[in-house]
C-alpha cells in the first residue's frame, strides 16, 4: 500500500463573505433584516417578529411605529414558502390592532392575503390568512375589499378544511361579510348554506355557534330559507333544540327557526314535526331571557298564518305571552308584545287579552325604554282596532294618560302606534271626552309637525277622530293645530294626504274653523288636489265641499251653484264669478272699497241693527263702508214706500239715497222736494262732502270700532210679508208659484221676452252704487232686477220660509232656481215612489210658471 497523501483544503474564494452569526436583542434591528435578500434571514426575522407580536398589544404598536408592516406585506408573495408562511402568521396576529388594519386597508394588500387561501398552500398559512381576513372583515371598508377581491369563494371552500382553526376563522369572516346585503346575495350564488350546515355537526361549540349566527343572518332572505329547508337544515335545528347539552346554542337556533317560519313550506314542515309546540315549551319553561325572546319572535313569525294562530290559541299561547310581559328583560317584553300583536288577528285571542294582557301592556307604556313603549303601543293598537270592548279596557286600565305621553316619544313608531290607539278609542264619545280632559289636542300638535310620514298620517287621523266636538275644534284652532294640518295637504304621500283631508273635513263642521282653514289656504290646496287624478281622494273632495258649504259666498263665486241644503243666511253676498287662485274679499273689505266700474256685489242681510244715535236721527254711525243710518229711520222710510206702492225710478233713487249712506240735513230735505238748485243745491253738496270727510276720518281713526254689514229694511219687510203669505199655503207647488210672483213684483214685474233689452236694470244698479257710495248693494234696494238679481232674492226668501230651492249661475248674466216636485197624482200612494222631477222657476217672463228641466222653455230661460 502506498502512503496516504493528505488532501489540501482549498481556501474560500476571495469575493465570498464569511458567514456571520449574530444575536439581536432589539426589535428595530430585526425589522431592518426584513429588507435582506437572504431567505434564511427573512425567515428567522419573521419568526422573531411573530413571537414578539404574540406577547401583547404594545408590541404590535411598536412594530407599527418601527415600519415593519410595509416590508412584511411584500413578503406575503415571496417565492420561499417558509418566508411566506411566517409573514402570513405575523399578519394573522397583527390585524387585531386597529391601526395596523387601517394601514393595511390603505396599502391594499387584500389580494395578497386572499391568495394564501389557495388549496396548494399548507394548513398553517390557511389558518393565519383566514384569521387575518376575519379581523379585517369587522370594518365595512375591509368587507368591501375582501368582497371585491373575490375572498368569499375560497373562504367557503375552507369550511371543509380538516383543521378546526381554519373552519373557525373562515366561518367568522363569512359571518361578518354576511351583514352586507351584496355579500348575502353572493353567498346564495356560491351555495354557501350546505357547508355552513355541516359545521353544525362540529365537536367545537364555537364553530357551531358561529355557523348558527351566520345562518341567522343569511336566512333573512326568502331564497336562503328555501335552500335551508331543502338541505334538511330544519332537522338539524330541531335536534339542537331537543338536546339539553346544547342549551348554549338554543338562542341562536331559535333565531334561525324564527326566520324560517316566514317560509310557508318551512312552516308546514315545522308543524308536521311538532316544532310549534316545542316553541311554546321553550317560551314557557326557559328562564334564559334570550331564549324566551327568540321563542316569542318565532311565535310572532308563525302567528302570521291563520292555522298557526288557531293552533297556538288551542295551546293557550296567550297565557304564556302574558307571563312573558312580566319578564325583567326588555327584549323579552318587546318580543312578547309583538307576538300579542300578531295573535290579535285571531278574534278569540283578542277577546282573551281584554282582561289579561291589556293592563300589563298599559304598564309597559310607562317604561323608560322607548322600544318597549313602541311594542306595547303596537299591541294595544291591534287589540283596540274594531274592538270597542278592548278600547274601554285600555281606558279602565288608566291607559289614556300614558298613551298621550307616548305622543312625545323619541321613536316615531311609538308615536304612530299611540296615535292609532287613541284614534280607536275616540270612536266612543265618553272616551273621547276623557281624552279631551287629558289635553289630547295640545299633545297631537307635535306629531302633526313630524317629518315622518307614518306619524303624520296617524296624527292626522287622530285629529279626524277627536275633533268631532265643537270644543275640541276650538282648542285645535286656538292651539295652532290647523296650520300644520293644512300643510299636510301638500304631502306627496297618499295616505298622509287622505288622512289630512279627512281631518280638514271634520274640522270644517263649524263656521269659525272653516273660515280659519280658508285663511290658511286649505280651499286652494284642496282645489288643486282635486284637479289631479292621481292625488285626489274621496276625503279631499268631501273636505273641499264642506269648506265651501261653510262659506257660501265663496262657493257660489267658485262653483256658481247653491243646493237646496245650502241655506243662505244673513251676511251672504254674491260677488260674481271668480277665477281659480283668486282670493274672495270679505264683505267688510268690499264695503270699505270706493265704488268702481266692477260688477255690483249683492248682499242678503235680514239682521236688525238698532244703533241709537247720540244726537238727532240725521247723525250717522260708521259701518256701511263709511257710514250707515239708524235702522229706525230706515224702517220708517220703508213703511212709507210700501204704503204708496212702487215709485218712479227718480223717486226710488232719492229714497235709496235717503236710506243709506248719508242721512244729513240736505238729504232729508231732498226727500220733500228737489225744486231749488242754486245756492241750496251747492250747500247740500258741500254739506255732504263735509260729512263724508268727517266720517272717513272717524273710520280711519277708530279701527277698533265694531263693524256691521249694511242693513236692508226692505228685505226685512219682504221676509215678514212672505212669511205671512207663504207659510199658510199647504201645497209646495203653490208656495213656489206665489213666491215667484212676489219676487218678480218686487224686482220690476213681468218682462215680455221681446222687451227684455228695453228693461234698463243696468242704469238702476249704477244709480244705486253712486247713491250708496259703495259697490255693495243690499238686495232689498233693487227695484229693477234681471235674472240673477231675482234668482238670488227667490233663493234667499225661499230659505227663510223653508221652501227647498237651488240657485244656479249661468252664462251672460243668466241665473235661475231649480225646485224638486213630486207628481201630485201620486199623493197617498204607498211603496217606492219615483224620484221627484226638477223644474225651473220663471221669475221673468211668466212669473210663477214651472218649466221642466231641459224642456224647450227651460232652455230658452237658462240660455241666450
Amino acid at each position: 500500500m502506498g502512503k496516504k497523501v493528505k488532501k489540501e483544503v482549498e481556501p474560500p474564494p476571495k469575493d465570498v463573505f464569511d458567514p456571520l452569526t449574530i444575536e439581536s436583542k432589539k426589535a428595530a434591528t430585526v425589522v431592518l433584516m426584513l429588507h435582506s435578500p437572504e431567505e434564511e434571514i427573512l425567515a428567522k426575522a419573521c419568526e422573531a417578529i411573530y413571537k414578539f407580536a404574540l406577547k401583547g398589544e404594545e408590541n404590535k404598536a411598536t412594530l407599527l411605529e418601527l415600519g415593519a408592516v410595509e416590508p412584511l406585506t411584500k413578503l406575503l408573495t415571496h417565492e420561499d414558502r417558509i418566508v411566506r408562511r411566517n409573514a402570513t402568521m405575523i399578519f394573522g396576529v397583527l390585524t387585531s390592532n386597529n391601526d395596523v388594519k387601517k394601514l393595511l386597508r390603505e396599502l391594499e394588500v387584500m389580494s395578497s392575503v386572499i391568495a394564501q387561501l389557495s388549496p396548494e398552500e399548507e394548513v398553517v398559512i390557511h389558518e393565519f390568512a383566514s384569521l387575518c381576513l376575519a379581523n379585517m372583515s369587522i370594518e365595512y371598508t375591509g368587507k368591501v375589499q375582501i368582497f371585491e377581491n373575490g375572498g368569499l369563494e375560497p373562504l367557503i371552500k375552507l369550511l371543509s378544511s380538516p383543521d378546526p382553526d381554519v373552519k373557525k376563522n373562515s366561518i367568522e369572516c363569512i359571518f361578518n361579510l354576511a351583514q352586507d346585503f351584496q355579500c348575502r346575495t353572493m353567498l346564495q350564488e356560491l351555495n354557501a348554506i350546505p357547508p355552513v350546515l355541516d359545521l353544525l355537526k362540529s365537536e367545537y361549540p364555537i364553530i357551531q355557534l358561529l355557523a348558527l349566527k351566520t345562518l341567522g343572518v343569511i336566512t333573512n332572505d326568502k331564497e336562503s330559507q328555501a335552500v335551508l329547508r331543502d338541505y334538511q337544515g330544519l332537522d338539524h335545528l330541531i335536534k339542537i333544540l331537543e338536546t339539553k347539552e346544547l342549551n348554549d346554542l338554543h338562542v341562536e337556533a331559535l333565531s334561525v327557526v324564527a326566520n324560517c317560519l316566514e317560509d310557508m313550506d318551512s312552516m308546514a314542515l315545522i308543524q308536521q314535526t311538532g316544532g310549534l309546540k316545542k316553541l311554546l315549551v321553550f317560551a314557557e319553561n326557559s328562564t334564559v331571557p334570550d331564549i324566551q325572546k327568540n321563542a316569542a319572535r318565532a311565535i310572532t313569525k308563525a302567528a302570521y298564518d291563520s292555522e298557526n294562530r288557531k293552533l297556538f290559541h288551542e295551546q293557550e299561547v296567550e297565557k304564556c305571552l302574558v307571563t312573558l310581559l312580566g319578564s325583567e328583560s326588555d327584549g323579552t317584553k318587546i318580543a312578547a308584545s309583538q307576538a300579542i300583536s300578531a295573535m290579535c288577528e285571531n278574534s278569540n285571542s283578542k277577546d282573551f287579552f281584554n282582561t289579561q294582557g291589556i293592563p300589563q301592556l298599559v304598564q309597559l307604556l310607562k317604561s323608560d325604554n322607548d322600544e318597549v313603549r313602541e311594542a306595547a303601543a303596537l299591541a294595544l293598537a291591534n287589540l283596540t282596532t274594531c274592538n270597542p270592548t278592548n278600547a274601554n279596557a285600555v281606558a279602565e286600565a288608566d291607559g289614556i294618560d300614558p298613551l298621550i305621553n307616548a305622543l312625545s316619544s323619541k321613536r316615531d313608531g311609538a308615536i304612530a302606534n299611540a296615535a292609532t290607539v287613541l284614534t280607536n278609542m275616540a270612536t266612543q264619545e265618553p272616551l273621547r271626552a276623557s281624552m279631551q280632559s287629558h289635553d289630547i289636542t295640545h299633545a297631537i300638535l307635535g306629531p302633526l309637525c313630524s317629518t315622518n310620514t307614518s306619524v303624520q298620517s296617524k296624527a292626522a287621523l287622530a285629529v279626524a277622530a277627536t275633533a268631532c266636538d265643537a270644543e275640541a275644534r276650538t282648542e285645535l284652532r286656538n292651539g295652532g293645530g290647523l296650520e300644520p294640518l293644512v300643510q299636510l295637504l301638500h304631502s306627496k304621500n297618499d295616505e298622509v294626504r287622505s288622512h289630512a283631508s279627512q281631518a280638514v273635513m271634520v274640522c270644517a263642521n263649524d263656521e269659525l274653523t272653516a273660515a280659519e282653514l280658508g285663511k290658511l289656504g286649505a280651499l286652494d290646496i284642496l282645489e288643486e288636489i282635486n284637479l289631479s287624478v292621481s292625488r285626489k281622494n274621496k276625503f279631499s273632495e268631501a273636505a273641499y265641499n264642506k269648506l265651501l258649504n261653510n262659506n257660501l259666498p265663496l262657493k257660489y263665486s267658485k262653483t256658481g251653484y247653491l243646493s237646496s241644503s245650502n241655506i243662505i243666511t244673513d251676511g251672504f253676498y254674491d260677488y260674481g264669478r271668480i277665477n281659480p287662485g283668486t282670493r274672495l274679499l270679505s264683505l267688510k273689505e268690499l264695503c270699505l272699497q270706493e265704488p268702481n266700474d266692477q260688477r255690483a256685489v249683492f248682499l242678503i242681510n235680514n239682521k236688525s241693527l238698532d244703533i241709537s244715535p247720540p244726537m238727532e236721527e240725521k247723525t250717522s254711525e260708521v259701518g256701511y263702508g263709511r257710514s250707515i243710518s239708524s235702522l229706525s229711520s230706515l224702517r220708517r222710510a220703508s213703511k212709507e214706500k210700501s204704503s204708496t206702492g212702487f215709485s218712479s225710478p227718480t223717486e226710488e233713487k232719492s229714497e235709496s239715497s235717503g236710506r243709506t249712506t248719508i242721512i244729513s240735513k240736505s238729504a232729508t230735505k231732498e226727500k220733500g222736494s228737489r225744486k231749488g238748485r242754486g245756492k241750496k243745491e251747492e250747500e247740500k253738496v258741500k254739506e255732504e262732502e263735509e260729512v263724508l270727510s268727517v266720517l272717513k276720518l272717524v273710520a280711519e281713526s277708530s279701527p277698533e270700532k265694531e263693524w256691521f254689514p249694511p242693513p236692508d229694511p226692505d228685505f226685512y219687510l219682504y221676509v215678514c210679508e212672505v212669511t205671512k203669505s207663504i207659510l199658510p199655503i199647504v201645497s209646495i207647488k203653490e208656495q213656489i208659484e206665489v213666491l215667484a210672483k212676489y219676487v218678480a213684483e218686487k224686482m220690476g214685474g213681468e218682462i215680455p221676452k221681446g222687451k227684455l233689452s228695453d228693461f234698463s236694470w243696468e242704469l238702476h244698479i249704477s244709480e244705486l252704487k253712486f247713491q250708496l257710495k259703495s259697490n255693495v248693494i243690499p238686495i232689498g234696494y233693487i227695484k229693477k232686477g234681471t235674472f240673477y238679481h231675482r234668482a238670488l232674492l227667490f233663493k234667499a226668501l225661499a230659505d227663510k220660509v223653508g221652501v227647498g230651492s237651488s240657485l244656479v249661475r249661468g252664462e251672460y248674466g243668466r241665473a235661475w232656481n231649480e225646485v224638486k216636485l213630486r207628481n201630485e197624482s201620486l199623493k197617498g200612494v204607498t211603496g217606492r215612489l219615483p224620484a221627484p222631477e226638477v223644474y225651473i222657476v220663471d221669475l221673468m217672463f211668466r212669473p210663477g210658471e214651472l218649466m221642466k228641466l231641459r224642456s224647450g222653455d227651460a232652455d230658452l230661460y237658462r240660455f241666450l
